[in-house]
C-alpha cells in the first residue's frame, strides 16, 4: 500500500470518529434531560395555562385603565370650573340677602343653572351633606359647634359645597360638625373666693 493510500485512510477515520462521538453526546443529552413524554407535556400545558391566564388578567386591567382614562380624564378641568360654580352661588345669595331683583339676578341664576347641567353631563353632581351624619370620605369638617336637638357627629352647616365625578371624589365638602355638649364648672362664690384669696372686707 502506498503511502496517499495510508494517509487517505487514516483522514477518513479521523472525519468519522467525531461524527460517531457527536451522535452519542446528543443522545446522553436527550435522555439526562429526564421525565417521561407525559411529563413534559404536562409541564408545557401548565406553562400555557399560566401565560394564558396572565395575558387575560393584562387585557382586563388595561380595558380598565382605558375605561378610567375616558370617564376621569377631565377631572383636572372641572375641579378648575368648580370655583366658579361657587362664584355665581355666592352672587345670588349676596342678591337675595340685599333683596334684590330684576333680569340681572334671574340672568345669572339662569347661568347657574346651565352651568350645573353641562358638567352634569358628564357626570358630575352636587353632595347632599345639611342634616347628614359626617363621613370623612366626602367631608371636610371645618368646625365642631355644640348644637342642642342635633345628635354628635351631624352636619350641621355647609360652606363650600362637594361635588361627584361619577363615583369618585372630585371635591368634599367644607362643612360644620355638631358635637356633645361639654359640662360647664360652676364658677366659686364670691365668699369662697375671698377666703382663698385672703381677702377680707
Amino acid at each position: 500500500m502506498s503511502s496517499t493510500e495510508e494517509t487517505t485512510e487514516e483522514a477518513t477515520a479521523e472525519e468519522v470518529g467525531p461524527q460517531e462521538h457527536s451522535t452519542e453526546d446528543t443522545t446522553g443529552n436527550t435522555s439526562e434531560s429526564g421525565g417521561t413524554p407525559e411529563e413534559e407535556l404536562q409541564i408545557s400545558q401548565d406553562k400555557y395555562l399560566r401565560l394564558a391566564a396572565e395575558f387575560e388578567n393584562y387585557k382586563r386591567r388595561a380595558q380598565r385603565d382605558q375605561s378610567d382614562s375616558i370617564r376621569f380624564g377631565n377631572e383636572s378641568l372641572l375641579k378648575n370650573l368648580l370655583p366658579i360654580i361657587d362664584n355665581l352661588e355666592r352672587a345670588i345669595q349676596c342678591a337675595k340677602d340685599a333683596g334684590t331683583s330684576g333680569p340681572l339676578l334671574e340672568g345669572v341664576e339662569l347661568t347657574h343653572k346651565q352651568f350645573l347641567e353641562t358638567v352634569g353631563k358628564v357626570g358630575v353632581r352636587q353632595l347632599c351633606t345639611t342634616g347628614n351624619s359626617f363621613d370623612p370620605a366626602i367631608h371636610q369638617a371645618v368646625t365642631q359647634v355644640e348644637s342642642e336637638g342635633v345628635d354628635p357627629n351631624t352636619v350641621i352647616e355647609e360652606f363650600q359645597k362637594g361635588y361627584l365625578l361619577h363615583d369618585r371624589i372630585l371635591r368634599p365638602a367644607m362643612v360644620s360638625v355638631a358635637k356633645e355638649k361639654s359640662e360647664l364648672t360652676e364658677p366659686c362664690s364670691t365668699e369662697e373666693s375671698g377666703e382663698e384669696g385672703g381677702i377680707h372686707v
